[in-house]
């Protein structure tokens, strides 16, 4: 080999192995908010009734704040990926809540912030990468015994980002909640409402009255955001229904629609509580 030839292989060489190392570094991801262990969340804060705002906004999370214990009172989950990149993936970072996995939006600086409303008692958490062999999980306990358990809480999420899907509750007192109306009388609410990155949009009520339950999610619109990217030509929409939650007899189902629209209007699932 001569001696122009071997710097030059050496050189391509170690460039090329420069490369693959900040290519294969992985991703840490770190998570502020919630923190695990034990804590008193001090009653349910105002912050977790938002308001909604059009178009489409990427974090919709409101103010949290901490409260005395280190744990937060607000309902954000906040952390940050390092190394993640801000090049569009075929597979959203993923997240996963008590069970129910959903999209999580991350901005090109790797943080990321999504307003979630969490039961009393047992609660667990994870964040992973788009390929999923990196993440992070912690598990907490909400000691404050006077919050109310809930019986019926529906959880909504889609995998299309900058795109508005809405949650469409109707109990078999005939209150529908929604967006525009977001307090029922028997004590439901739409206790989150994000207008835009995944969701989720979170319906609860700690004493659902019996009878037929109706869930629906209207495609309010795609494309939204910074740049007015382009929509899916399908968004699935997830609908998490729990029943009992926090108690031995806890259900969980999972359904998942198509949309393909603006304007569509769908029901995921009519069911009889108890």
């Amino acid at each position: 080999m001569s001696r122009l030839v071997l710097p030059l292989f050496l050189a391509r060489h170690l460039a090329w192995c420069a490369l693959l190392a900040a290519t294969a570094a992985p991703a840490q991801v770190t998570l502020d908010a919630p923190r695990g262990g034990w804590r008193h969340s001090g009653g349910e804060p105002a912050q977790h009734m938002q308001d909604v705002h059009y178009p489409a906004s990427r974090v919709n999370a409101g103010g949290a704040r901490s409260g005395e214990d280190g744990g937060e009172l607000g309902v954000a989950i906040r952390g940050r990926i390092a190394g993640a990149t801000a090049a569009k993936t075929k597979q959203p970072h993923l997240l996963v809540v008590n069970g129910v996995a959903m999209p999580l939006s991350v901005n090109p600086d790797g943080s990321f912030a999504r307003p979630y409303s969490f039961p009393p008692g047992a609660s667990s958490l994870e964040v992973r990468t788009p390929d999923r062999k990196q993440g992070r999980r912690v598990n907490f306990y909400d000691a404050n015994l006077a919050r109310q358990r809930v019986g019926l809480r529906i959880v909504l999420s889609w995998d299309s980002d900058m795109t508005d899907i809405d949650l469409h509750v109707i109990s078999p007192d005939g209150q529908h909640v929604f967006f525009g109306e977001r307090l029922g009388k028997n004590g439901g609410a739409l206790d989150v409402d994000v207008t835009g990155g995944y969701g989720p949009e979170i319906y609860a009520i700690p004493s659902p009255p019996h009878g037929n339950w109706q869930v629906y999610v209207n495609y309010f619109g795609g494309g939204m955001g910074d740049g007015q990217a382009e929509a899916q030509e399908i968004t699935i929409a997830q609908v998490a229904i729990i029943t009992r939650e926090g108690t031995p007899d806890e259900k969980l189902q999972v359904f998942r629609v198509p949309l393909r629209r603006p304007g569509e209007l769908t029901l995921v699932k009519s069911f009889v509580f108890p």
